[in-house]
């Protein structure tokens, strides 16, 4: 190791800014005694502690003067080898650690911005949710308003419609209110056939049935369906309900499991 590298060591340790490796080579230079590295460090360590303790007494001119031309003339003398050095040594560790600490400082910014869309998503899907949920909430609050409604009416009647011969055992009940609509509930109905489904009939006079809505049981044979009033006007004679194709007819094709008359 040449005397102007020792000198550049022996500054950077007094500064204390050397990097790792080069803090690591200067104190075996110094614990296997060389002189050449004691001295320069003394000599730095003398000048730190002298701008530490230095006033703001000004120096004089011709000082000053001397001192700027040394300084002026080493740095000349030093430049050509210092361009040597810094060609052929890699960059200083301080880069490395500069280098490390940016791209840390960007993957903690791109995880954090990560965790956030993450969160995001997360919260809009419950958002989602809760609004999929109010919205079912209100549904359900108009149909028992409405329930409410009919129940209170002395108009409303309750329809009984008996099981015919498909399913003696079923039974159903309609309140039904003319301009308020009504609700259907049955029991005893066997689950329908994959691609069918239940037909409620509204049937007035002598017209042809009316289909007013489309209904599926569960395990147990229970359903239910909310009917609305019929835009004709007309007085209804009876119920019945048919097991038709899936989605509804326009007109009764299967076989009858209930009715009932009003």
């Amino acid at each position: 190791m040449n005397r102007d590298e020792i000198i550049e060591l022996a500054a950077g340790y007094a500064l204390g800014a050397l990097a790792v490796e080069d803090r690591a080579r200067f104190e075996a230079l110094l614990a296997g005694g060389d002189a050449e590295a004691r001295a320069a460090l003394h000599d730095f360590e003398f000048t730190v502690a002298g701008l530490a303790a230095e006033t703001a007494e000004v120096a004089p001119p011709a000082v000053r003067a001397a001192l700027m031309a040394r300084i002026d003339a080493e740095n000349r003398a030093r430049a050509p080898l210092t361009q040597v050095l810094s060609s052929a040594r890699p960059a200083p560790a301080r880069r490395s650690l500069w280098t490390v600490v940016t791209v840390g400082a960007m993957a903690a910014g791109i995880a954090a911005i990560g965790v956030g869309l993450a969160a995001s998503t997360v919260y809009d899907r419950r958002i989602s949710h809760l609004a999929q949920e109010q919205a079912l909430l209100k549904q359900e609050l108009g149909r028992q308003e409405t329930l409410v409604t009919i129940l209170k009416d002395p108009a409303t009647l309750v329809v009984a419609l008996s099981g015919l011969s498909p399913a003696p055992e079923a039974k159903a009940r309609v309140l039904w209110h003319a301009t308020a609509g009504g609700v259907l509930v049955a029991q005893g109905l066997p689950p329908a056939p994959e691609g069918k489904t239940y037909v409620l009939w509204a049937i007035a006079g002598k017209g042809a049935p009316v289909p007013a809505g489309v209904f599926a049981v569960d395990a147990k044979g229970v359903g239910s369906l909310r009917v609305a009033p019929l835009q004709s006007g007309e007085v209804l004679d009876a119920f019945a309900v048919t097991l038709e194709p899936a989605g509804g007819v326009p007109a009764p094709t299967g076989s009858m499991y209930l009715v009932g008359k009003l």
